[in-house]
Formats: structure tokens, sequence, C-alpha cells
């Protein structure tokens, strides 16, 4: 890792909806559809805000048919995993989400 790739990865943690993103990964898979049904913002922000922490390789993309689901990626940061553990449980965004039936808004 060098100094721009670490540079990278700071910038990208320093917004708190990317944050909120890392949080909500953090519980399982979700698609940019998802991602804005919870952040309640546009899906050209919600995809601005994947594509920096994609490019931080925080996050990884995996497609599904015409859809494309994030998951957590970080594995070239050490600091990852306890990052992960500090930011605070999401879990009742996506149970809100299943309760709206609105989870599977991609498939």
């Amino acid at each position: 890792m060098d100094f721009d790739q670490l540079a990278d990865c700071h910038k990208a943690l320093g917004d708190k909806t990317r944050l909120r993103i890392l949080a909500l990964l953090r519980e399982e898979d979700l698609c940019v559809g998802e991602l804005v049904e919870i952040l309640k913002i546009t899906q050209p922000a919600v995809s601005q805000h994947v594509r920096k922490l994609r490019n931080a390789r925080l996050v990884k993309e995996r497609r599904q048919g015409q859809w494309v689901y994030y998951s957590l990626n970080g594995q070239d940061y050490p600091y990852f995993p306890s990052l992960l553990r500090s930011l605070p449980d999401q879990s009742h965004e996506i149970e809100r989400l299943k309760e709206a039936g609105k989870k599977g808004v991609c498939t």
C-alpha cells in the first residue's frame, strides 16, 4: 500500500453518508436501489458515494443479471475490521426496508 492509496481511503471515510453505507453493507450486500430507499438520497448521489468507496477499495461489486450488488472489501487495510466495529448499528434500517416490502427492489 502506498501513500496515495492510503490518502484515498481516508478521503472516502471522511463523509458521513459513505460511513453509513459501510455500516449498512456490514449487515448484508445491497444494491443501489436499496441504498436509495434507506438513505433517502438520489440514485446518482448513491452511485457517486459507492464509486468513491469502490475506488478506495473499501467495497466491491457483484453483478447479478442487470443488477449490481455491493459488499465490503477493505482487506488491503489492516484497520478496516476495527473501523467497521466502531460504526453505529444499522440493522434497524435493513429491517425497516424489509418491513416496507422494499428489500429486494433490485431483483
